[in-house]
């Protein structure tokens, strides 16, 4: 049972990654609307080239990642970065927001807390 949670959540997760990305690239959906201070930071982050199509790679390599069974802890880690940004985005800039990331950020945590085991080798 805890196995087939832990896909759902991964599954779900990783669509919405790789749909975020993808995004980012082919624009098929339109920004949302947002206060003053978080449309200046983004578009800031669009004139910085470099930014967007670095942070979709990411989202997307870690969404597939994220996805398959055998690299979803690797995955986990190559998302934390880009949600706890998303996080940080939302928390300070538009907190009417937060709450979707916050549900990222908690899932994330879930994924890398039930992969910890993967993660130990890497600091002994």
């Amino acid at each position: 049972m805890k196995n087939k949670i832990l896909f759902v959540v991964s599954l779900l997760i990783g669509l919405m990654m790789i749909n975020s990305g993808l995004n980012k690239f082919l624009q098929y959906m339109p920004m949302p609307e947002m206060n003053e201070s978080a449309g200046q930071l983004m578009a800031a982050f669009a004139q910085a080239r470099w930014l967007f199509p670095l942070i979709a790679i990411a989202e997307i390599v870690g969404g597939i990642l994220l996805i398959v069974p055998k690299t979803r802890a690797l995955g986990a880690i190559v998302l934390f970065p880009v949600i706890v940004g998303i996080f940080l985005f939302h928390a300070v800039l538009d907190p009417s927001t937060v709450m979707i990331s916050i549900i990222l950020l908690l899932l994330n945590i879930l994924i890398l807390f039930d992969n910890r085991s993967k993660y130990l080798p890497m600091i002994r």
